[in-house]
């Protein structure tokens, strides 16, 4: 290869792929679960803000912070919503992304653009190269993911900073902020038990960490030992802690969440307590709702109404089979990674697609080109509504998660409700945890370890069959070399490869032209965000 030509590759590198490599750079080794230094890491964090010059502006932004085990991002999405039609700028830094990084830095309900977005990464990526050393090195992907949220909110001049914390709260680093408005604890439960603790008091403390002396913070009704735990933090910093009952749906005229599932209810009514201290703490008392009476003003309906989320009870309709048939193969994405939330995952799904049997306004959500996308389906209703339905599990979960407590309550509670799956498919995700971004991944690899795909599988085989798993019959099948290590049993198959599963998929919808595919795609969020970006190529 000569000199030019290599130039010429060089440059088929784009701006924003640099960007995502060198964010993959900050991805550390180390596992999830490894505790050393992590108060060593945190305290780093402070270097970090001084080399940016980020001090004086963090004690500026009048800030929001959520924590909690399950529905952190549904509670941030409705609070930004809620003060931004209040008329306020908002900004609002959430994980994880699902498709592109620059979900997680949304400015007014929008992701961050491009431009900006490098801009941005640029400044704080120069200045930390130039000041980091051995001592104080580079910060590690989500230190750094942070600091770049810091930096966007001031340098945009927000009105308004919703954090959504990473992981725990005590140690997390948009814990840095020391005099938030407000906080929130959501709903608490087993999650990353092997960072945060084994006890829901111990995760509860976890939780507490982002308590700031003084500073008012409200939950929803929380387990015993949970409660007894952050009251007892709230009661040692003077904080005013308030539980929070679901929202009435009434309150609502009529109209529905703009989050699907009945659990929105209560992370709707803790927004509407967040964003009435918010409004009330920062002299904004024309728009001050504290109580829920008979009425919420207009802004906060409209708020909670419009409210979007992708890959939180999303229906996303697969436009690749037939462009006039989009009905015939319906995802159903939910990022649900712990027991509580599988349950209220498969209840929705269940719920879900028998509304959509039934009704002839079909309620997809695809994030991009709404209008659309409903008006295939509506026009494709008459033929796909008289068609058998076959529901199919798409599924993985990683490995630090337990599989024995996630399908069990996801198959039981589905059976509660007459749905039952004819097939599990499992499959490893796209993404791959030391990569930003899916640019130079192959479709498939032949080498990849299914060891992990291969025990869910078991689990499956063994609950369809009431516990016993001994005899389950596996074989390998595949027509050509990219499908040998499909691996199938009688109610669940193993794919190498997630666009291989998708593939499989879309044949048997065009096999079967008298039955509509009704796929649920649970257990990662990852997992759903390779979904979306291959559905919606």
């Amino acid at each position: 290869m000569t000199d030019g030509d290599d130039g010429l590759l060089e440059s088929t590198v784009s701006p924003y792929q640099e960007v995502l490599d060198a964010l993959s750079s900050l991805i550390t080794k180390r596992s999830r679960g490894d505790k050393s230094n992590k108060r060593v890491l945190f305290d780093v964090l402070f270097d970090y803000l001084k080399m940016l010059d980020l001090d004086e502006p963090i004690s500026k932004m009048k800030i929001i912070h959520v924590a909690g085990t399950k529905g952190k991002g549904s509670t941030c999405t409705f609070t930004e919503s809620i003060l931004r039609n209040c008329g306020f700028r908002t900004g609002l830094f959430t994980s994880p992304h699902l498709i592109d990084v620059r979900e997680r830095f949304r400015l007014d309900g929008v992701e961050i653009c491009e431009e900006k977005f490098l801009a941005y990464f640029w400044w704080c990526w120069d200045r930390l190269k130039e000041k980091t050393d051995e001592d104080v090195p580079m910060p590690t992907f989500f230190h750094f993911i942070a600091l770049l949220a810091f930096k966007i909110f001031a340098a945009e001049q927000v009105d308004v900073v919703i954090l959504e914390v990473g992981l725990g709260g005590r140690l997390d680093a948009t814990n840095v902020v020391q005099e938030p408005i407000v906080c929130g604890i959501t709903s608490l439960g087993y999650d990353h038990m092997e960072i945060l603790g084994h006890t829901l008091g111990e995760i509860a403390g976890e939780k507490a960490g982002i308590f700031k002396r003084g500073v008012p913070a409200f939950t929803v009704p929380q387990p015993e030992e949970a409660m007894c735990v952050l009251e007892a933090k709230a009661s040692q910093l003077d904080v005013p802690l308030q539980v929070i009952p679901p929202m009435d749906a009434s309150l609502l005229n009529g109209l529905k969440l703009g989050l699907e599932g009945e659990h929105q209810y209560l992370n709707a009514g803790l927004a509407i307590a967040l964003c009435s201290t918010w409004l009330q703490r920062t002299s904004h008392l024309e728009i001050n709702y504290l109580e829920q009476t008979s009425s919420l003003p207009e802004q906060f309906i409209k708020g909670l109404t419009t409210a979007s989320l992708q890959g939180r009870a999303q229906i996303v309709p697969d436009r690749c089979i037939n462009i006039e048939s989009p009905g015939d193969l319906v995802f159903y994405l939910d990022g649900a990674h712990s027991p509580e939330s599988m349950e209220i995952c498969a209840r929705w799904f269940s719920l879900a697609i028998k509304e959509d049997d039934q009704q002839p306004t079909l309620n997809y959500q695809p994030q991009d080109d709404v209008g659309s996308s409903r008006e295939l389906v509506q026009k494709d209703y008459h033929g796909t509504s008289r068609k058998n339905t076959t529901q199919i599990l798409l599924f993985n979960c990683m490995s630090v998660r337990d599989p024995h407590l996630l399908l069990p309550h996801l198959m039981n509670t589905c059976a509660s409700h007459g749905v039952h799956f004819k097939q599990a498919l499992f499959v490893p995700n796209i993404s791959v945890y030391n990569r930003v971004g899916s640019h130079a991944l192959p479709l498939t690899d032949l080498q990849v370890d299914l060891s992990w795909q291969l025990t869910l599988q078991r689990l499956w085989e063994s609950l369809i069959h009431g516990g016993d798993a001994k005899n389950i019959d596996t074989r390998e099948e595949g027509k050509d070399d990219t499908e040998k290590s499909v691996i199938s049993c009688e109610n669940s198959t193993v794919f190498p490869s997630l666009p291989l599963a998708i593939k499989w998929l879309r044949d048997s919808v065009r096999q079967n032209q008298s039955v509509r595919f009704q796929v649920l795609v649970t257990g990662s969020l990852h997992l759903v965000g390779d979904v979306l970006r291959l559905v919606k190529k």
